[in-house]
C-alpha cells in the first residue's frame, strides 16, 4: 500500500490544501499536462490511470488522479491548477535518454459537465484528449451502485431511471447560464445521461483537432490491455512498454440489473453505437441492439 491510499479522505484533503499552499508560489515553473484522461465515469479510467503512472515516460499529478480543475475548480485559477503538477524541470527530464515524459491528469467529469471542454480549449488548445467509454447500460448501474455506496442517492435502480429528467430539469441549462453553479443532482444522478457518449465527445471534436482525441473501449481494454494500451501509447507518442500491471481498480461486484430495467436502457441506446462509429470511426463492442435481446 503507497503512503498516498493508507491516508484517510480527510487526512488527505488537508495534505492536499497545505501541498498546494506552499506550491501555488511556484505556479509558473511547473508543467501543463500534454494529455487529459476525461471520462467517462465508471468507465475502467482508475484502471487506465495506474496503468499509465507505470509508463517510465509518463508523469502523473503529484497529489490526485483527478483535479477537477475544468469542472468544479475552474474558480481557483490556472495557478491552483497548475500547483498539482511537477516542476517542468522534473518532469521534463529525459526518462529514456531520448523522450521527455508527457504529463497528464484524469478527471471523469470533464467529458459530462458543460462548461469543460470550451474552457480546456481555451486554456489548453494542443492537449490530447483520452475518452474511455463502456457499455452505457452496464455503466448506468454501477454508476448508481457508487452513487448509493457514497450516500448521494438512495433511491432503488429502477426508480432513479424513471425519476432522472426530473430531478436534474433545468441543471444544465443553469450551469451554463452561472458558470459559478455546482449542480449535485446533474453531477449525482445523470445514470441514462451520461451514457449518451457521441454527445458529449461532440463537443471535444467541434473545439480540438480530431487527431488530438483517442477513444478506447472499455471491454477491448480490460479484453486485451497490452494491444490497448499499445495504440493508446502510440497516440500519446510514448513506447509500448511490457512492464505494465493491468489491473482492475474501483469495481463494485453486486447482484445482476432488473432485466426489464435492461431492456428499457438498452432500447434507450440503440442509436449511439452507430452515432459512435461515425464519430470515432470504430464500433463499440458492448452494443447488442433491443431486438436482439428479444430472439430466442
Amino acid at each position: 500500500m503507497s503512503f498516498r491510499s493508507s491516508l484517510s479522505p480527510v487526512s488527505k484533503a488537508r495534505l492536499r490544501r497545505a501541498y498546494i499552499g506552499l506550491s501555488s508560489p511556484t505556479a509558473k515553473l511547473r508543467s501543463k499536462p500534454d494529455f487529459l484522461v476525461v471520462g467517462a465515469q465508471r468507465c475502467g479510467t482508475t484502471s487506465l490511470f495506474r496503468a499509465l503512472e507505470q509508463h517510465q515516460e509518463v508523469a502523473r499529478p503529484t497529489l490526485n488522479k483527478g483535479i477537477n480543475y475544468f469542472d468544479i475548480n475552474y474558480h481557483r485559477g490556472e495557478r491552483w491548477y497548475r500547483a498539482h503538477f511537477p516542476f517542468a524541470f522534473t518532469a521534463r527530464r529525459l526518462a529514456n535518454q531520448e523522450k521527455p515524459k508527457v504529463i497528464f491528469e484524469a478527471s471523469g467529469y470533464y467529458m459530462f459537465h458543460p462548461l469543460a471542454a470550451q474552457r480546456i480549449a481555451n486554456d489548453l488548445p494542443n492537449v490530447k484528449i483520452v475518452a474511455m467509454l463502456r457499455d452505457p447500460v452496464e455503466r448506468a448501474y454501477s454508476a448508481w451502485k457508487h452513487e448509493s455506496a457514497r450516500g448521494f442517492d438512495h433511491m432503488s435502480f429502477e426508480e432513479a431511471v424513471a425519476r432522472e429528467t426530473e430531478r436534474t430539469a433545468g441543471e444544465r441549462e443553469r450551469m451554463i447560464a452561472d458558470p459559478t453553479y455546482q449542480s449535485s443532482a446533474y453531477r449525482h444522478h445523470s445514470y441514462t445521461a451520461r451514457g449518451h457518449y457521441s454527445t458529449q465527445l461532440r463537443t471535444f471534436y467541434d473545439r480540438l483537432p480530431a487527431s488530438n482525441i483517442h477513444v478506447v473501449y472499455s471491454e477491448s481494454f480490460f479484453m486485451n490491455p497490452e494491444q490497448e494500451f499499445g495504440r493508446l501509447a502510440e497516440f500519446l507518442g510514448i513506447s509500448s512498454s511490457r512492464n505494465i500491471s493491468f489491473d482492475r481498480h474501483n469495481a463494485r461486484p453486486s447482484g445482476p440489473m432488473p432485466g426489464q430495467t435492461r431492456a428499457v436502457l438498452t432500447k434507450m441506446y440503440e442509436t449511439e453505437a452507430d452515432k459512435l462509429e461515425e464519430l470515432v470511426g470504430r464500433r463499440p463492442p458492448w452494443f447488442v441492439s433491443a431486438s436482439d435481446l428479444s430472439a430466442p
